[in-house]
């Protein structure tokens, strides 16, 4: 079993931060890109201006997103506010959203964004004096230790990393691939944070002043060697199961090991994201199969070493484990955690938004899990948001579909599993999570006070459809969907400016009592904003509570995950979040997860 990353994110970098070409015939597009661009100039900035062309549009658009930042802010800098202002009610604490920041270095190479540096940034926001704080760090992860000067700030990348080729770099006999970027999500545990990277130890960042502490080991024995029988008795999938060791280890508050099980699962998958109810893990396997000649180039370091897995689409099912949390106390389990629930439906499950389970009078079980997936044929890992490693460069399209091939794309949907009293299976169904709304989405999020039990309401981000050219991604809007009228509300941030991965903040009791964060990325204009949302009025006109503008010279890429961390005074406000939400602590595969969120 492995794990590995695989998030929604585009790489870019084709030009440096907000610079353009001067003339058009510096200007590279795909074969299948008009160039009947136009650039103007400001006295503030320049900004790019298409003609009527829609493609050229969408195409640059793409580009935006992600263009390194090399800039950081160590001192807090104050948001100005362009709309609306902070309500005192909103409840004082920090957002912290991380990703990757550099794609490109000086010596001619390029990676792919989940191969670039962990990039944090937080933003404190003071409901009393209605202030928002920002500030931006790189992590200091030893491979960033290695590869930017601390002198000089100049970058080289040495790793290769798992997605990438170095075009300006050894390649042949380059081993130099796995690097912990610490840059695929953050979260707080016991007063303390953390950037997590799938593949690797966790490291622990100071919450003030983004100071990285260090490399964070739970487990201090975990990274033992394997026995000699152990070692290379099998193929490429086998020997990397046996490094990713799948066992699960679950915290206390204090980070007191509560218990740790080891699962060995007949299978090769890929786990990016799970789930956990009051007594079960529950994990989505996404079938994975070796890539023989794909393996071979990515050997002689032609290509990037993920080309040497590809999608195993040889069955029309998904597996889902349903884990025992508790095994001892479930002396009446007769089923078999080993053999999967098919799911009757093939998915590729990319993000989990909530699970819950309901028993009813005679003892059965009822599981429900909200998330998004993806079909086989769209998701490719040598295509991955439309990366062409061969060139650095992007095509949009490769995001989009044709018409009437919608489903294939990342759509939210409800699977339910029912057990009866001696856990075996006796129906599983897959749904779309609410039948009024088709389009593409991704990133679900809900009220985490309602994390582990029944939710009425999800949101994500998803499409608006206005865009000609690329219909379905990027994401431009945010939906709320109610599981139990099907009712749809949406909020899109409007005409070529793009969002990230929304984030509920408890207000009140009720659960769509509070506000969603989101951050907006106008490509036209060049500039980062924090919108504020109020949950309850999403899809009404006056549902923008405020937005924030951050420095040009600030302007930061697309992120991945982030999460919210109210201060102790908005804490005490919110009786028992800390033990609902985040009752324990799990790491897998030396991956850690909070499994309360």
């Amino acid at each position: 079993m492995q794990a590995k990353a695989c998030h929604n994110i585009i790489p870019p970098k084709l030009l440096p931060p907000t610079k353009l070409p001067s003339t058009a015939s510096q200007i590279k597009l795909p074969s299948h890109v008009s160039r009947a661009i136009t650039i103007t100039t400001s006295p503030t900035h320049e900004v790019y201006t298409p003609e009527i062309d829609d493609t050229i549009t969408a195409f640059w658009d793409y580009q935006f997103l992600f263009v390194s930042q090399r800039s950081e802010t160590t001192e807090p800098i104050n948001l100005r506010v362009v709309e609306g202002s902070i309500p005192s009610d909103f409840p004082s604490g920090t957002y912290y959203l991380t990703g990757p920041g550099l794609f490109a270095d000086d010596h001619g190479s390029t990676v792919h964004p989940l191969d670039g540096h962990g990039y944090l940034r937080t933003f404190e926001i003071d409901g009393g004096t209605g202030q928002v704080k920002f500030m931006a760090r790189y992590i200091e992860t030893e491979a960033q230790a290695e590869e930017r000067d601390p002198v000089t700030g100049k970058w080289r990348f040495t790793h290769r990393g798992p997605f990438s080729v170095l075009k300006g770099g050894k390649m042949v006999g380059n081993t130099k691939v796995m690097k912990n970027v610490a840059n695929t999500s953050v979260l707080q545990w016991g007063g303390r944070l953390f950037c997590l990277w799938e593949g690797g130890d966790p490291y622990e960042i100071d919450s003030k002043t983004l100071n990285t502490v260090g490399k964070f080991e739970l487990i201090k024995n975990n990274s033992e060697s394997l026995p000699e029988e152990r070692k290379f008795n099998g193929d490429f999938l086998d020997v990397a199961a046996q490094i990713l060791k799948p066992i699960l280890y679950e915290f206390d508050s204090n980070f007191q090991l509560l218990q740790s099980q080891e699962f060995e699962i007949p299978d090769h998958l890929m786990i990016h994201d799970w789930a956990f109810t009051d007594t079960h893990y529950i994990l989505f396997g996404n079938r994975i199969k070796l890539d023989i000649p794909g393996s071979m180039t990515a050997v002689c370091g032609l290509s990037p070493m993920i080309s040497a897995l590809s999608v195993n689409p040889s069955k029309q099912t998904s597996p889902i484990y349903l884990l025992p949390r508790f095994p001892n106390k479930q002396t009446n389990v007769e089923r078999d955690w080993r053999k999967p629930i098919d799911a009757p439906s093939q998915m590729w499950v990319l993000h989990v938004g909530n699970a819950f389970e309901e028993i009813d009078v005679n003892g059965n079980v009822n599981i429900e899990i909200q998330a998004s997936g993806c079909s086989y044929q769209w998701f490719n890992f040598q295509k991955m948001f439309g990366y062409d490693w061969q060139s650095g460069k992007l095509d949009p399209a490769m995001m989009n579909v044709q018409e009437g091939e919608e489903k294939l794309l990342p759509h939210l949907v409800q699977v339910s599993i029912n057990l009866d009293t001696n856990e075996n299976c006796t129906n599983c169904s897959v749904n779309d999570l609410n039948p009024q709304w088709n389009k593409a989405a991704d990133f679900p999020a809900m009220n985490p006070e309602f994390s582990g039990r029944k939710n009425e309401y999800v949101y994500a981000a998803t499409s608006s459809g206005s865009r000609q050219a690329l219909p379905h991604f990027p994401f431009d809007t945010v939906v709320k969907l109610n599981t139990a009228d099907k009712s749809v509300q949406k909020w899109s941030a409007g005409r070529r400016r793009f969002i990230g991965e929304p984030v509920f903040i408890p207000r009140g009791t009720k659960e769509d009592d509070g506000y969603l964060l989101v951050v907006e990325y106008a490509v036209s204009t060049q500039r980062c904003y924090l919108v504020i949302l109020d949950a309850q009025r999403i899809g009404e006109k006056n549902e923008v509570v405020a937005r924030l503008e951050v420095p040009r010279h600030l302007n930061f890429p697309l992120g991945f995950h982030g999460f919210w961390a109210p201060n102790n005074s908005a804490q005490e406000n919110l009786p028992n979040f800390e033990s609902k939400c985040k009752d324990s602590w799990s790491m897998m595969e030396n991956n850690m997860v909070n499994i309360g969120n």
